[in-house]
C-alpha cells in the first residue's frame, strides 16, 4: 500500500533527536516507529508535517520506504501547537495538490488538527482516511480547566471528525469510551494501541551509572516525561518524602540540562522537593536522547509514571520492555498496558501516599519486583512490539480501502458491481 500519514506538529524526525519539549513527545515517537514498521512490511509511507525551518528540504528520506514531506503552511518557524489551527486550510490545499500528483491508497491523520487538514483533501480525491487523535480535547478540558489552551472549537471538531472519517483508531479502551461520549458511533472505532521498540528497549545492555549527588546507592526510582504539571512528577516527589532516605528519584525530560535553571516547571518541582525535605534525593537530568533512554531505564529499580491523565503513555511500555516494574496511575492507556499485580502496581492519580506505598512494596520485595519486570518484558514483546502494532494498522487500512472500493461501485475482485 501507498500510505500517507499527516502529523502536522509532530515530526517523526524529532523523535531521533531527543524529546522532552512541551510539544515534542509520544506522538513524534509513535509516528516515526509506525512509519518504519510499515515500511519494513513492504509499504511505501510518506509522512506530511509542517515545515518549521526554511532550510529544511521539502522531502527528506527517513529510511528505506519512508519519506518526510515538509508542508508549507504558515511561517517556516516553530509555533506553539495550539496556534496552528488557523493554518490547516493552507495545509489542506497543499496536501490535495500533493495527493493529486501522487495518489495514496489510504490516509492516516495523527491528531485532530491533522484531521482538519487531511479530511477535505482526502475526500476531494476519494481516498479513504483513518484518524488517530492521540489526545482528546474533552479529556484535556476536564482535567486542565482554565489552564487548557486548546482552541475553543477543538471538542466539536473532534466529534465531527470522528463521525466523518472512515475509521477512528483509539489507542486504548478509555479513549474508545470517551469517543462514544462524544457521539462517535461505536462501529467507527477500533482500539489499536501504540507500540514500543522491543529491540531498542531491552533488559540486555549497559545501565546508566547508579552514583548520586548524595553518595547513597539505595533504591532508584526513575520518572521520564515532558515537564508539565499534568505529568505528575510532583506526586512522585511528594511520595519520596514518605519513603526511607535511601530511596532516590531521577527525573528525565524537559529542556536541555543547561537550561534547567530557567524552566518554570523545574523551579516549581525543585521548590517542592526542598519543602518536602528531599532536595538532595532528586536529580533532574533534562532532555535525554532516545539512544540513552534504555540505559537509563536499566539503571532504575522502578519507574514511576503517575500523570493526572494520559491518552496512551509510552514510558510504561519502554520501562516494561527494559524489564523494569512500573508504578502507574490507572488512567488512559496506562490502565491497559500496566497489569496491576503482574507488571507493576496501579495507583490513583494525584495520591502521593499510594505512590509511596507501591514503591515501598517494590523496595521491600526485590524478588517480586524482578518478577514484575520479567512479566513486563514478556507483555511488551507479545502485545506491543511495533511489528504487531503495524499489522493491526495494516488490517484497519485494508478494511477502509476495501469498503471505499465497494462503495464506489467496484467490487474488490475488480468485477462490475
Amino acid at each position: 500500500m501507498r500510505i500517507a500519514m499527516v502529523s502536522e506538529h509532530a515530526s517523526p524526525l524529532v523523535a531521533s533527536n531527543g524529546l522532552g519539549g512541551v510539544d515534542a513527545g509520544g506522538q513524534n515517537v509513535a509516528v516515526r516507529a509506525l512509519a518504519l514498521a510499515l515500511a519494513d512490511a513492504g509499504h511505501e509511507v510518506v509522512v506530511h508535517t509542517r515545515r518549521t525551518d526554511p532550510r529544511t528540504p521539502r522531502r527528506v528520506p527517513m529510511a528505506a520506504g519512508v519519506v518526510v514531506d515538509h508542508v508549507d503552511a504558515g511561517p517556516p518557524a516553530e509555533l506553539p501547537k495550539d496556534e496552528l489551527v488557523d493554518l490547516m486550510d493552507a495545509f489542506s490545499v497543499d496536501l490535495a495538490a500533493c495527493w493529486r500528483a501522487d495518489r495514496p491508497d489510504v490516509v492516516h491523520a495523527h491528531f485532530w488538527m491533522s484531521g482538519l487538514a487531511a479530511l477535505p483533501a482526502a475526500r476531494t480525491l476519494g481516498v479513504p482516511i483513518v484518524q488517530t487523535f492521540h489526545a482528546l480535547g474533552s479529556v484535556k478540558r476536564r482535567h486542565q480547566g482554565p489552564d487548557d489552551t486548546s482552541p475553543a472549537r477543538r471538542v466539536a471538531a473532534e466529534s465531527d471528525l470522528g463521525a466523518k472519517v472512515d475509521q477512528v483508531l483509539a489507542t486504548c479502551r478509555d479513549e474508545a469510551d470517551e469517543l462514544a461520549a462524544l457521539g462517535v458511533p461505536a462501529e467507527q472505532v477500533t482500539v489499536v494501541p501504540c507500540g514500543v521498540d522491543v529491540e531498542h528497549f531491552t533488559p540486555a545492555g549497559d545501565a546508566a551509572p547508579r552514583g548520586s549527588t548524595s553518595g547513597r546507592d539505595g533504591f532508584r526510582v526513575l520518572s521520564v516525561s515532558r515537564l508539565v504539571p499534568r505529568k505528575g512528577v510532583d506526586t512522585v516527589i511528594a511520595a519520596l518524602g514518605r519513603l526511607p532516605g535511601d530511596v532516590e528519584l531521577t527525573v528525565a525530560g524537559g529542556p536541555s540540562a543547561d537550561r534547567l535553571d530557567d524552566d518554570p516547571e523545574v523551579r516549581r518541582l525543585r521548590a517542592l522537593a526542598a519543602r518536602t525535605g528531599v532536595a538532595d534525593r532528586v536529580t533532574f537530568l533534562g532532555a535525554v536522547a532516545h539512544d540513552a533512554l534504555p540505559g537509563l531505564y536499566r539503571g532504575a529499580d522502578a519507574v514511576a509514571c503517575v500523570p493526572v491523565y494520559e491518552p496512551f503513555g509510552l514510558v510504561p511500555l519502554e520501562a516494561m520492555a527494559c524489564g523494569r516494574p512500573v508504578v502507574a496511575a490507572a488512567v488512559g492507556g496506562l490502565a491497559d498496558t500496566v497489569v496491576d499485580g503482574v507488571t507493576g502496581h496501579h495507583v490513583p492519580a494525584g495520591d502521593p501516599a499510594a505512590v509511596a506505598a507501591a514503591l515501598d512494596a517494590l523496595r521491600a520485595h526485590p524478588r517480586r519486583a524482578r518478577t514484575f519486570g520479567r512479566a513486563g518484558r514478556r507483555r511488551a514483546v507479545a502485545e506491543y512490539g511495533w511489528d504487531r502494532v503495524a499489522a493491526a494498522h495494516e488490517q484497519a487500512y485494508a478494511g477502509v480501502v476495501a469498503s471505499t472500493t465497494v462503495s464506489s461501485g467496484v467490487l474488490t475482485t475488480g468485477s462490475p458491481a
